[in-house]
């Protein structure tokens, strides 16, 4: 596989609900490491692959907690509770942030790289990595959950 690169708003693949994944094979193993490098060396916490062109249910996280990378593969999310709001940014929307509220929880089914279903709880910046991404997955965009943006190094600190 080509290495990957960044999508960029207002492409109208980040708009669009992305196909279940039916076929665990080395083009998704694929698929997955070139995200996840890409999304490293973006310094991301998460990439869903629309941000790279590619319409199918599949993210991958890593906040850089116990969690690890999460590979998140057809994911629904089974319970959510709590509320948090905080700031949040988009690989696809370079330099733009802005305050979003998200469950404080999220309990998570998904299927991992081999297709084995597994189920993921998360709560704080875990958690609205994790709905972030999912947004990703059925076209909708964090701009669209803003209640305020930031000015340019208002987060700086």
């Amino acid at each position: 596989m080509t290495k990957l690169s960044l999508v960029y708003y207002p492409d109208p693949i980040l708009e669009q609900e992305c196909e279940r994944v039916t076929e665990f094979d080395n083009k998704l193993a694929k698929l997955l490491n070139g995200m996840y490098d890409l999304m490293i060396e973006a310094d991301g916490v998460g990439l869903a692959a629309p941000q790279v062109g590619v319409t199918q249910q599949v993210a991958v996280v890593d906040v850089g907690d116990r969690h690890g990378k999460i590979e998140l593969i057809n994911p629904v999310i089974l319970e959510q509770r709590g509320e948090q709001t905080g700031p949040e940014g988009c690989l696809s929307f370079p330099d733009l942030f802005g305050e979003v509220e998200r469950a404080q929880y999220v309990k998570v089914k998904a299927q991992n790289r081999r297709g084995k279903v597994y189920v993921v709880e998360a709560k704080g910046f875990l958690a609205r990595a994790i709905q972030h991404e999912i947004d990703h997955l059925h076209g909708v965009l964090f701009t669209s959950k803003v209640t305020r943006y930031y000015e340019e190094g208002e987060l700086e600190g």
